[in-house]
């Protein structure tokens, strides 16, 4: 087996690489046919291995690289690791106002916070790890390139598997825009920069979007002097736009160089340090910087999978299936970042669920009945499901927008954290609830009850109606609730109510 190291070598990071990838790794011998060959252990891979397993079914899962794909080991899990770093160091530095004094003067110690979070995901490792998979869930691990040798038949290693169906889980990967002399200078992607073993003094971040937001405010409050640059008009542009204002505003305060509108022109590199020259409102600048960090942009891993043998159609944009994750041979799906859109773990998760259904039951579940949340983790946080204004709109729905600050929320007062909002889109004249967004510091958390909500087809009037503990930062949900109730109270209702209750008092 070809050893697989994780950078740089340290303890935790061969603990990582022993649970993911193993160096003694022995593959089984296939036997028969199997009911499933997954292709890919990331998320949707290893729910789609497990949940056929428990199920009953004959599974092989195939990983070239290392178990847990891009959440465990370059997305999900460490970032979140170095995120919750960059919030105790900005909550200490930041506490004057509650009583805290010195705060300006409180150390930060990169080293110690990234090796948190190595030991934290060597840890969390364990549960995607080969040998679980094979002692206790039954699987059937092979670690090397699984290429589809017909269509009905993967090669992996120099062995055949043949399957009754199976499910195409490769995942995508991080790209760098063609900006001129970037790959000669080198960069940064979410898959190199958990491997830093220095914080850089300065650093360039390309792309405004939640990658690029949330590792841009991490390395500035570890420190780094952080120039982000957007070509659009704002961070987060798929986002509501008083939501992305709100986190302008952050970074401004927090001291980062942001830089909207940009177009970059090239980067030029003098010994250690690098030069991007960009084009704002027709003049030129430049920032030199230490390490650029490149987050913008993902490819669907399509390539090496031998999907022209398995008669599986795919593009640019990967690999193509029906509502049912069903590709162009009936017996083969896919799941995940290798064919959908919305390139978030919980998504993969959803759909690989669909896949098992529809492939080894004959389901006719839809992923386009899925109601999709998503939330950016920056500080606050941006959480939303359902659509936005624009897109009930498009769609010919006359909509409602109910708003409520945080301004208004006792918690949030109380805890100093009042920069926010919560936010729904109704269908006009009901409590149907289209979409909702929520900016806070625990957005991600608040969002559900409105995920819960559009998925069952509750109203407003179920949230009205439902009791929520005080004081929290929720509430701020309850409020629109009854913020909704009160647009029912028209003039004509309010006079006939009245009314009623004068001639009560009789």
């Amino acid at each position: 087996m070809t050893a697989v190291s994780v950078l740089p070598d340290t303890p935790e990071n061969r603990k990582l690489a022993d649970n993911v990838h193993p160096t003694d790794w022995v593959n089984p011998e296939p036997t028969g046919r199997y009911n499933l060959v997954v292709i890919g252990a990331g998320t949707a891979g290893l729910i789609c291995a497990a949940g056929a397993a428990a199920l009953g079914g004959k599974v092989a899962l195939i990983e070239r690289h290392l178990m847990g794909g891009d959440c465990l080991n370059v997305g999900c899990v460490p970032s979140k690791g170095l995120l919750r770093a960059a919030r105790a160091v900005y909550d200490a530095r930041s506490g004057a106002e509650c009583g805290v004094r010195g705060g300006g003067l409180v150390s930060f110690d990169f080293t110690a916070a990234i090796e948190r979070m190595r030991r934290l995901r060597a840890e969390i490792s364990a549960h995607d790890s080969a040998r679980r998979f094979r002692d206790e869930l039954g699987v059937d691990v092979f670690i090397g390139e699984g290429i589809f040798s017909g269509p009905d038949s993967v090669e992996v290693a120099g062995k055949q598997l043949l399957f009754k169906k199976a499910a195409i889980c490769s995942g995508a990967r991080a790209v760098a825009p063609p900006i001129p002399g970037l790959a000669e200078a080198g960069y940064l992607t979410n898959e190199t920069v958990f491997s830093l073993t220095e914080l850089p003094q300065r650093l360039a971040v390309i792309g405004a979007g939640p990658i690029g937001c949330e590792l841009a405010q991490a390395f500035s409050r570890f420190g780094s002097r952080v120039t982000l640059l957007e070509m659009g008009a704002h961070v987060l542009g798929r986002e509501d736009l008083d939501a992305a204002v709100i986190l302008h505003q952050a970074f401004i305060r927090e001291g980062i160089d942001l830089q909207l509108g940009v177009k970059i022109l090239g980067v030029e590199r003098h010994g250690k340090e690098k030069t991007v020259r960009f084009e704002q409102r027709g003049s030129t600048s430049e920032v030199t910087v230490d390490q650029i960090l490149v987050g913008s942009g993902r490819a669907p891993n399509t390539g090496g999978l031998g999907l022209d043998a398995a008669n599986v159609i795919f593009d640019n944009s990967g690999v193509t299936v029906n509502d049912r994750l069903q590709t162009s041979n009936p017996d083969i799906y896919a799941a995940g970042d290798i064919c959908s859109p919305f390139k978030f773990t919980h998504t993969a998760d959803a759909m690989a669920r669909i896949l098992l259904a529809n492939a080894l039951f004959k389901g006719r579940q839809k992923v386009s009945r899925l109601t999709i949340p998503w939330c950016t983790y920056t500080d606050p946080e941006i959480a939303h499901v359902g659509m936005y204004e624009q897109d009930a709109e498009a769609n010919g729905i006359k909509v409602t927008t109910l708003t409520i600050p945080l301004s208004e929320v006792d918690r949030a007062v109380l805890d100093g954290e009042t920069a926010g909002f919560a936010r729904v889109h109704v269908k006009t004249g009901t409590d149907m609830i289209l979409g909702a967004t929520i900016v806070a510091r625990h957005a991600g958390e608040m969002l559900n009850e409105f995920s819960v909500a559009i998925t069952n087809g509750l109203g407003l009037g179920a949230i009205a109606r439902t009791i929520h503990p005080y004081p929290t930062q929720a509430e701020v949900i309850k409020k629109l609730a009854d913020l909704y109730n009160r647009t029912r109270l028209t003039p004509l209702v309010k006079r006939i109510l009245a009314g009623w209750l004068k001639w009560q008092r009789r």
